[in-house]
């Protein structure tokens, strides 16, 4: 499994080296800049997925680089990192290109949550997150198919009559056949219980369906 590679950009070397240190120990590939300037020259030599960065640093701020790093490297994602938590901030970086924030102090796994829930989408993006991405995506565009996923999801197990149901459908012609294309894409399963399940496949279907609608709401 190849290793994301991660810009960690900050001026300040012991948040710098810490962030690379709790990265590299839940198995990404980290590179430290301490400066904008030496991000750029980085990505130019090894091409990230994402980037960690500070808003204040010397020279070249953060919320500057942010298009420079986007137009080097399209689709990358960027992290923001502040100690000034305002809504000003954050609309400021996300206007500028940012596609999470971060204020300091931050927690452990706050950045943990962040890098995953944005390599997800890097990965869903640019078509890897399954070689069969494209299908999956052609068979959601439907609303009553992307509705049983939902369900599915926060329910975890169904029956057909239940799950018809909570659909709002009584139609059961209609509800079994949009049932038989999700079990074809291998987004569900169902038992010999007639229990219907999603696969891991359809689970992460239904994250990354959720992490692009929160992105883009």
């Amino acid at each position: 499994m190849n290793r994301k590679q991660i810009l960690v950009v900050d001026d300040d070397q012991d948040l710098r080296e810490s962030i690379i240190e709790i990265l590299t120990e839940n198995g990404f590939a980290a590179v430290g800049c301490e400066s904008a300037e030496a991000a750029l020259r980085a990505i130019r030599i090894g091409p990230a997925d994402i980037a960690i960065v500070d808003n204040m640093m010397p020279g070249m701020d953060g919320i500057t680089l942010i298009p420079i790093l986007k137009g080097e490297r399209p689709g990358i994602k960027i992290i923001i990192i502040t100690a000034f938590s305002t809504v000003d901030n954050a609309v400021t970086a996300m206007k500028s290109g940012a596609d999470d924030y971060l204020a300091k102090p931050f927690k452990r796994d706050d950045l943990l949550v962040a890098v995953r829930r944005n390599l997800e989408i890097f990965k869903f993006e640019h078509h890897e997150a399954d070689p069969n991405i494209d299908e999956a995506l052609v068979c959601l565009a439907n609303p009553i198919r992307r509705n049983i996923l939902v369900i599915l999801s926060e329910k975890r197990e169904m029956r057909f009559m239940h799950l018809s149901r909570h659909l709002g459908i009584s139609d059961h012609t209609k509800v079994n056949f949009h049932l038989k294309i999700l079990k074809s894409h291998n987004l569900l399963s169902q038992d010999q219980d007639k229990l219907y399940r999603l696969t891991p496949q359809g689970k992460k279907m239904v994250e990354c369906l959720d992490m692009l609608s929160r992105q883009f709401s």
